[in-house]
């Protein structure tokens, strides 16, 4: 049954409950791993959001145990001027999954929903049509067997706040600033208005969209990790047992002698 209670605001999560939650939580993808290897699941993640709200820090959390040849993640550019001219949807579908892979969109074709429409890159009735007309695409999409989970991730305005001047103050962390992030920030309600006219068009019961409270960014990862396990069906695939073989000795050799005047890197650390 889904959770239509108000959010409950709980204490930010210390770092050692974290990732105490978090390797549990990395174990049991590895098994759904498995599964959808095993079975052949198609399952595409949208994941949407403000900027800074925090969709890099789940993406990471969510694959840093698996493997990228099962898990994918598409974080797409700008279009081309040859994609301008192609269908809105056609440069997300060439990404999407085959069976026994799982495809997480860095923001997806609801691009035009937020970031397009609000900053005028897309006219009102291509942003009408879209509206009009994903629904259905996301119908046919799970109709053909593919998995679809659509997550929101929600920052309020103080901590969207908090974490842009961060990255103003720290080099390492700049390169995630751009002009959007400050178009955004200064856009709140037109952005909200967006997302509210998404919300309403696009959350069906074929393609439903889950909200995730992102203030905390360590309660977000563990929750839509613990979200995607309970979505998507999987049982434990029993692995063969593995031992490592002898190493043959034929042709043995000084192997690491024949190294030593060769360059190595310079020993810093």
């Amino acid at each position: 049954m889904e959770n239509l209670e108000p959010v409950e605001i709980k204490p930010k999560l210390k770092a050692k409950e974290y990732e105490k939650e978090l390797r549990k939580l990395q174990r049991q993808l590895c098994a759904l791993q498995d599964h959808v290897v095993k079975v052949g699941t198609r399952l595409i993640i949208v994941l949407e959001g403000r900027d800074a709200a925090g969709k890099g820090g789940v993406i990471k959390a969510l694959t840093e145990r698996v493997s990228p040849r099962v898990f994918r993640v598409v974080a797409l550019p700008a279009p081309s001027d040859r994609e301008k001219t192609q269908l809105h949807i056609q440069r997300y579908i060439q990404h999407f999954p085959a069976a026994g892979e799982v495809v997480i969109f860095d923001r997806s074709w609801y691009n035009r929903a937020g970031v397009e429409y609000v900053m005028g890159f897309c006219t009102k009735d291509e942003h009408r049509d879209f509206l009009q007309n994903c629904s259905m695409f996301e119908r046919y999409l799970v109709g053909s067997g593919f998995t679809l989970i659509k997550l929101w991730l929600e920052v309020g305005q103080r901590e969207q706040e908090r974490r842009l001047e961060a990255r103003i103050d720290d080099p390492l962390r700049q390169w995630k600033l751009s002009a959007l992030d400050l178009a955004s920030y200064f856009r709140w309600y037109e952005y909200s208005r967006a997302r509210d006219m998404m919300l309403e068009a696009t959350d069906t019961s074929a393609a439903p969209w889950f909200i995730v409270g992102s203030d905390d960014k360590k309660r977000a990862r563990l929750n839509v990790i613990s979200h995607i396990l309970d979505t998507v069906p999987h049982r434990k695939v029993r692995r063969a047992k593995i031992e490592l073989p002898k190493r043959s000795r034929k042709g043995r050799y000084d192997d690491q002698t024949v190294l030593e005047a060769r360059r190595f890197v310079r020993q810093v650390y």
